[in-house]
């Protein structure tokens, strides 16, 4: 939901089928643009796929290189287009118009240096362009990116950020991630040593997060690695292990947490899914609690949120099925309809 800003610059993924066994979820919450945010949502389970860590079962250094991979790909000349093909309009046109030009007079050498490239590195599939952009650094404006992946039993949540991913264990609030603010004191300890410095709750004054991709201008020191910049894409994982007692998980940006506490929102959702089957409703019934009623304040944030029932759940069994049991009376088809909604 936009709320009260003037855009809307989250973005989020939903994908079921990451494989024959895996389901990826994510919610992007941009800063400075969208272009970031909405290139996560494209990309980032993408990359996870195709680490060398995915293929041997690692999924949580699969998520670890997928989140660093974000960056680099962002740079030169074809992280430059791909980003201003994701902004306004009027920046997609100015994208698109000099890409033409500047290929049409350079075709015959770009084919060449892109072949070579090719033949150089076959499994690259980010393959660097040459253009007026090649040195481009990246962007310096970026996203958060809280990312959960299930796979059986498993439950893996990588952030990087103030994003945050809670699950309902029984009932109690369990957070699967922490938010990357400044003044925690592993990012305060690393923001130091790298040189930056932290007034008024932000990082040399520009961003209130210690963790973030993107934000290239934090991330220029070239004699560190990606994970000790002063701000970093290095997301944090944590792992569980899924059994009945976990009812549901949310992903939901800080638009959210700025108005309700992981538990408050936890007791939220459980009491609402006890009469309402669609989780959409339920969803919005969150944003219409948050949303403030005035532009001003906490509320007026973009809100974005991801809600996943766990229909193996003791709570989905005994509770859940049994509230929106349908009457003797309905129809067959709209019992099918509800428990594939829920």
């Amino acid at each position: 939901m936009q709320g009260w800003r003037s855009t809307m610059e989250d973005a989020h993924a939903a994908i079921l089928d990451l494989d024959d066994s895996t389901a990826f979820f994510g919610v992007y919450d941009g800063h400075g643009g969208k272009q970031v945010a909405k290139f996560c949502a494209k990309y980032l389970h993408q990359q996870v796929l195709k680490q060398e860590a995915y293929i041997n079962g690692d999924l949580c250094d699969s998520l670890r290189h997928a989140f660093l991979r974000m960056d680099e790909m962002m740079c030169g000349e074809r992280g430059w287009r791909e980003l201003a093909t994701m902004g306004d309009t009027m920046e997609q046109l100015n994208s698109r118009i000099e890409g033409f030009l500047w290929h049409k007079n350079h075709a015959e050498k770009h084919q060449s240096e892109k072949n070579q490239a090719e033949n150089k590195e076959q499994n690259d599939d980010w393959t660097p362009e040459k253009g007026p952009h090649s040195d481009f650094e990246g962007p310096t404006y970026g996203s958060t990116a809280c990312v959960a992946v299930v796979r059986g039993n498993q439950f893996i949540v990588a952030n990087a950020g103030d994003s945050r991913c809670v699950i309902s264990r029984n009932g109690q609030a369990f957070n699967m991630s922490k938010d990357h603010k400044p003044e925690l004191k592993s990012e305060k300890d690393r923001i130091y040593a790298a040189g930056g410095y932290i007034y008024g709750g932000r990082v040399n004054r520009t961003l209130n997060l210690a963790r973030a991709i993107g934000d290239s201008e934090l991330k220029r020191d070239h004699s560190r690695c990606a994970e000790e910049q002063i701000v970093t894409a290095n997301p944090d994982l944590r792992t569980v292990e899924l059994d009945g007692e976990d009812e549901f998980f949310v992903i939901a940006c800080d638009g959210i947490w700025d108005c309700l506490s992981s538990q408050e929102l936890v007791d939220f959702v459980h009491e609402h899914l006890k009469s309402e089957s669609k989780l959409s409703v339920v969803i919005e019934s969150v944003f219409d609690k948050c949303i403030a009623p005035k532009a001003r304040g906490a509320g007026c944030d973009n809100m974005t949120m991801i809600l996943i029932l766990f229909k193996s759940s003791n709570f989905y069994r005994d509770v859940l099925t049994k509230e929106h049991q349908p009457s003797p009376s309905k129809h067959r088809s709209e019992a099918d309809s509800n428990s594939s909604e829920a």
